[in-house]
């Protein structure tokens, strides 16, 4: 990562060290430390939260995800930012990059680079070495200023301190105001889904096994599912952005495309021997036109409309954005056309699968720059998204438009359920909400099963959840020696490994170079990186 000064980056450090400690001291000789306030309700410490104790404005940078993308130019337009605004007073001048333009983090390491950055960073911190990040100067540690500024998110952290072990990092720092997704139906979001028209038109059962997959995309490749008299049908498709998302396929192997641990041993999912049946798989698969050849340039608006077309017949997506908006974009032209999120394929019946689940927090979160000029405002502006008024906006949006309270709970209306422009549901909520995408706030449990209450959709986190979830990773903290190390192996790891399974994949290199592939990951680096996720791992077990 570059630096640019680092002497002027330390005074900047310096700086915003003293005023904080100064801020600290005044505000304690006023009388106004939070334990003075904490016994009183917690309504009212909510009500006594005047305008004047928010920032007037700031800066904030974020993605956007091609559902909010489809429907705004900015979070400007958000129903929930705006009667934030009006609840604050605080003007945010967002600054966007969109989930296609590279990654999340080659936008994030691009940004750390800048002489100027946004007063808040809101991002992916899982792979962006958020130590050295405060140590060079480039955001903040936030401990002190949540125990000080953000009563709702240190209330919620002292009642739930598992999620405080997860977002602390292993030097001791809060680093971000985290997404939160602690109730266990909201561990599932991602998993293989079909066409069930397809499926009840060929007289096939859905499939639960890897023969029974390659029977079925077969037979959709075959047999003119789609009745146009045109074999144009795309057995699997996948999204160039999210192949190995859900390790689809390779839980059969008994393996993830990713770190995972077997008896508190962590393992590299594309570096054990099981990786190439996974591959040579795959490989037959795409030579016998049951991938979409086109898989390394599709992304999202290309996936939609291949499925739009009616051509598509299997592929890896998601609860929301694949099964809702799919089945209200096709309900008209093609009524019949009917998705089922199916169980994660084994290799025999008798078999255990390993597929990916959702941890309470997965690195999401909202960062304060040292840039900023008042972090004590922004503290208390991030935290009224987990105060009881906070988490209703942020979750449902504005009262009376996208939801209502019925019998004391809070019920989406048609406006989004049944959005009379024909919107999906993800694109309806995305005009008032961040629930569709990783916010600072903790997700509702009840506002995701009514965003999901089609019977499809219910059914398919029911079959994603059956699979062994016993043998994944959580989040892990690495010591800034640790991430520096982690940089600078996997950067040119994974960009080898991308290159490589590609290529065997397509048939461009013989999966008899597997072993010089596994050969080069040694000499990349892999077993150290094993080594320093085994040591985060040992110590999360300890905390």
């Amino acid at each position: 990562m570059a630096l640019h000064g680092k002497k002027g980056a330390a005074v900047v450090v310096l700086l915003c060290v003293a005023l904080l400690v100064l801020y600290v001291l005044f505000n304690r000789s006023a009388g106004t430390t939070e334990e003075d306030g904490a016994d009183a309700p917690y309504s009212d410490r909510l009500q006594s939260a005047h305008p004047s104790k928010y920032p007037s404005s700031l800066t904030y940078w974020v993605a956007m995800n091609p559902e909010e993308h489809a429907v705004l130019k900015s979070y400007n337009e958000m129903g929930m930012y705006k009667e934030l605004e009006r609840i604050t007073g605080t003007k945010v001048q967002f600054q966007h990059h969109t989930v296609e333009q590279q990654t999340d983090q080659f936008n994030l390491t691009m940004l750390m680079a800048s002489r100027t950055l946004p007063d808040v960073i809101d991002s992916n911190w899982s792979m962006a070495q958020p130590d050295k990040l405060i140590r060079d100067g480039k955001i903040i540690r936030l401990n002190e200023l949540i125990e000080q500024y953000a009563p709702n998110l240190s209330e919620l952290l002292k009642k739930k301190p598992d999620i405080r072990k997860l977002i602390t990092s292993d030097e001791g720092n809060i680093y971000a105001f985290p997404t939160i997704a602690d109730d266990p139906s909201l561990s599932v979001f991602n998993g293989l889904i079909i066409r069930k028209d397809w499926l009840d038109k060929l007289g096939l059962q859905p499939p639960t096994t890897i023969e029974e997959w390659e029977r079925m995309l077969v037979a959709f490749r075959d047999e003119d599912p789609n009745g146009n008299g045109i074999q144009d049908e795309i057995p699997l498709i996948y999204n160039k952005d999210t192949f190995f998302i859900s390790y689809a396929f390779a839980g059969a192997f008994g393996i993830t495309t990713e770190f995972y641990q077997d008896n508190g041993i962590v393992k590299y999912g594309p570096y054990e021997p099981q990786f190439k049946e996974y591959l040579a798989l795959l490989n037959k698969w795409y030579a016998e036109g049951l991938i979409d050849k086109d898989y390394l340039t599709t992304d999202i608006n290309v996936m939609d409309a291949k499925v739009k077309n009616n051509q598509v017949g299997a592929f890896n997506g998601w609860v929301a954005s694949s099964i809702g908006k799919y089945s209200a974009m096709m309900k008209d032209k093609h009524p019949e056309f009917e998705l089922m999120g199916v169980v994660f394929p084994k290799l025999g019946p008798e078999d255990q699968v390993i597929a990916k689940k959702q941890d309470k927090y997965e690195g999401f979160g909202a960062a304060i720059s040292a840039n900023a000029q008042n972090p004590e405002k922004i503290a208390a502006w991030l935290d009224y998204g987990y105060s009881q008024e906070g988490h209703l906006l942020f979750n449902f949006g504005i009262e009376g438009e996208s939801y209502t309270i019925v019998n004391d709970k809070p019920v989406f209306t048609d406006l989004i359920l049944r959005n009379p422009d024909q919107l999906p549901v993800s694109q309806a909520l995305a005009k008032y909400t961040r629930m569709g995408s990783a916010a600072p706030f903790e997700y509702s449990a009840e506002g995701y099963s009514q965003y999901n209450a089609l019977p499809e959709q219910i059914e398919a986190k029911e079959n994603w959840v059956k699979a062994d979830h016993n043998r994944l990773l959580p989040k892990l903290s690495l010591t800034l020696e640790e991430q520096m190390q982690e940089a600078a192996i996997m950067t040119d790891l994974l960009r080898y490994q991308d290159e490589m399974l590609n290529k065997f994949i397509m048939g461009i290199e013989s999966l008899d170079k597997f072993e010089e592939y596994i050969h080069t990951l040694h000499k990349l680096g892999i077993e150290e990186e094993i080594r320093i996720k085994q040591a985060a791992f040992d110590r999360f077990k300890q905390k």
